[in-house]
Formats: structure tokens, sequence, C-alpha cells
């Protein structure tokens, strides 16, 4: 019998800094002139921009307003279910910590340290007072509670714990959405309309949801369009390709202006949840198309060898093909989120005050202002780019662990 392989790995690098910066900048005489022309070009470019930053931007607007940018109007006095809402959050991260590790590891020391330095930031943010900071600190706390419950019994076996990290996050999700909006039978959690949630609530709240619904409603457009049933796959044909042949803000505009037209005068459906089913709808489109490219590059052997082993179609297909479908096309996945994430801006244009819609409103709404937009548009980019990224940095990390495009 030959012996098994071991897989050797390429010796680490012992350059260290100075040998790398010779070995990679320093090399020959024309990228040393390369590297010094460069570093000369950068210093240029970002000496009046850091200037610019730290001296003579006015960034008041944000400062003022970052209640307006976090949650929108909702209520004041009703403020704690956002703090505890969030604190959820952190704990669920804390146990995909201890479980999972990894990807999750550094997303929740991120918010551990993001959120611990955050709250002794020595700026005078309005509606940033002391209570509001000891809500942010007690996030990092919340992360350690978190991991500590990997320790529990139910936690021990592996297959299990990732099956109740899973559940854990949707229930949390939905328990979030429940004390978010309240209950009106409740006295100490009275409803707050959704026509009060803004900003970055606003925004998770459209790309979370729009995610999670768009994601399994994809996949079962794309397993009827391959469908032999005639009648099924004419309408998930009919269905992806009309959605995918318009814009995302004409759905909008539809669900917001002519959908309530055809609606009984008592029955009105709030705008949110308007706005909710068109990203929904039009996100499934494309997803069930990229779901459709990972079902064709498996193999059909795959399939013949699941029969032989005795499977019937539904077992075959979601205990063999799919996954090997849903694995070969997380990169386009990944992008299909991230896109979605970036269109929720586009509620804006239908009067859904998001993040984007929030700074319009500051800008264009307060004179003394006015002169102060590009201030506030980079803030909102910085925002979108550090969630996108972390986003990219997680599907990454994701393809890296299955070992996605390897051979």
């Amino acid at each position: 019998m030959a012996a098994a392989r071991e897989m050797v790995m390429p010796p680490a690098s012992a350059l260290g800094p100075a040998g790398w910066l010779k070995a990679k900048l320093f090399n020959t005489w024309y990228n040393s002139l390369l590297t010094v022309l460069m570093v000369t070009a950068l210093f240029l470019v970002l000496k009046p921009t850091l200037i610019w930053v730290f001296s003579a931007a006015d960034w008041s607007p944000i400062t003022s307003n970052l209640k307006l940018f976090l949650v929108g109007q909702y209520p004041l006095d009703q403020m704690w279910r956002v703090g505890v809402s969030v604190l959820i959050f952190s704990a669920v991260f804390g146990v995909a910590w201890g479980v999972w590790g990894g990807v999750a590891r550094n997303f929740a020391l991120l918010i551990a340290i993001g959120l611990g330095a955050l709250a002794f930031v020595p700026l005078s943010f309005e509606n940033l007072g002391l209570e509001a900071r000891l809500w942010i600190i007690a996030n990092p706390v919340a992360v350690a509670l978190g991991y500590q419950v990997r320790r529990t019994p139910l936690m021990r076996s592996g297959a299990a714990s990732s099956r109740w990290v899973v559940i854990w996050a949707l229930a949390s999700f939905v328990l979030v959405l429940v004390l978010l909006r309240g209950i009106s039978w409740v006295p100490w959690l009275p409803q707050v309309s959704t026509g009060a949630w803004g900003g970055l609530l606003l925004t998770f709240l459209l790309a979370l949801v729009g995610i999670l619904a768009s994601f399994p409603l994809g996949v079962l457009l794309a397993l009827g369009r391959r469908s032999d049933l005639p009648v099924v796959k004419g309408l998930c044909v009919l269905f992806i390709e009309l959605v995918r042949g318009v814009p995302l803000v004409s759905l909008l505009f539809m669900t917001q202006v002519i959908v309530p037209l055809f609606l009984p005068e008592e029955l009105r459906v709030d705008r949110v949840l308007r706005a909710l089913f068109a990203i929904t709808l039009f996100s499934s489109a494309y997803m069930a198309e990229n779901i459709r490219g990972g079902l064709q590059a498996v193999p059909r052997g795959q399939v013949e060898a699941a029969r032989a082993l005795g499977m019937n179609g539904f077992h075959s297909m979601f205990f063999i093909v799919l996954p090997q479908a849903l694995r070969a096309v997380i990169p386009t996945i990944a992008g299909q989120f991230i896109s979605l994430f970036k269109d929720t801006s586009l509620v804006a244009t239908v009067g859904l005050l998001d993040v984007l819609g929030i700074g319009k409103s500051i800008v264009l709404g307060n004179v003394e202002w006015v002169g102060s937009q590009r201030e506030v548009y980079i803030f909102i980019a910085l925002l979108f780019w550090v969630f996108t990224y972390s986003m990219s940095y997680a599907s990454r990390r994701l393809e890296s662990a299955l070992g996605v495009g390897q051979r």
C-alpha cells in the first residue's frame, strides 16, 4: 500500500520588514526609482486631503445629527430598544466566534474593539451622552458572554452547535424586529411606526430582510426553471426575465404608487413592507440566475452516482447537487448581496429616509449646512464601504475555507 501523501506547505518567509522592502520595492534601480516617485506622488495627493479632513472640513452636520444617521426619527424615549437589539447581535457574534472561529472571530473582535473604542472617543456628539456610551460599552461584554456559551453542554457537538448558532441567529433577528416594532397590547413596548425608522437602521432592515428572503426564493426559482413541468418552468422563466428586464427603481415606484391604487381603501400596506417586497422580488430574480449557473456547473455524473446509491430526485438534488452548485457560485452570490446592500439607497427616491435620504434631508433642509454636502456624502460613502468590504472579506474567507477555485 502506498504511503499517504502529506501536503507540504511552502516555507514561511523570514525576510523581515527591511528584507521585504528590499526584495519587493528596491530590488532594482528602476523599481527603486518607481517606488520613490509613487511615494512622492502619494504624499503630494494625500497632504492637502488630510489637511482638509482635519482642519478645513465641517463635520458638524454629522456630529449634530448622529441619531438621525443611525436610527432616523425613532422616538428618543424608546432608544433603549435599539441598544438591546445591538446587544443581541453582539452576543450572536460572540456565540459564532466560540463555535466557528475564523471570520466570525474577526467580526466579533471588530465589534468588541470598535464599539469599545467608540465609547471612549473624546468627542462631544449630540445625543451621545453618558447613557448612550454605557450602552455602547456593554457590547464588548455581550460578545464575551456569547463566546462563553460554547462551554455549555448544548454546544459540545460540532454539527449540533452549528445548527444552534443558525437557529439562534434567525430567532434573534425575529426578536429584534418585534422589539423595534413593538406590541400594541404590551404597555411598556408600544408600537413604533416604521415611518419613524430611518438611517442605518432602515438600511440594515432592507438589506437583511432582502438577503434572507431572496436567497430561498431564488433557489426555488432556479429549480423551477430547470423543472420538467412545462407550467412551472414557464412561470419561473416569465417571472425571472420580466423582473430582470426592469430597473429596481421602477419596481419601487410601482409598489409605492401603483399597487395602493388596486387595493381596497380599508387595506393599507406599510410603505417599508412594500419596499421590502420590491427589493426581495428584484434580488430573487438575479439570485435564481446565479444559482442556475451553479446547477449547470455540476457534472451529470453526480446525479447518476446519487441515483445509483438509491437516492430519489429530492435527496440527490438537496444533498448532492445543490450544495455543490452553491459552493461553486459563492463569489457571485456574495456580489449579489453586496449589490443588494448598495441598492437599498434607491428607497430615498420614493420618500423613505435611509442613511442616504437622511443625508440629503439634512443638507437640503438647513441653510447653514448647504456648503457641507461634500462632508456628508463622504461620510455616507465611508459607511457603505465599511459594510460592503466586510461582506466581501467574509466571502473571501468562506471561499478559502471551502476551497472554491482550487483543485
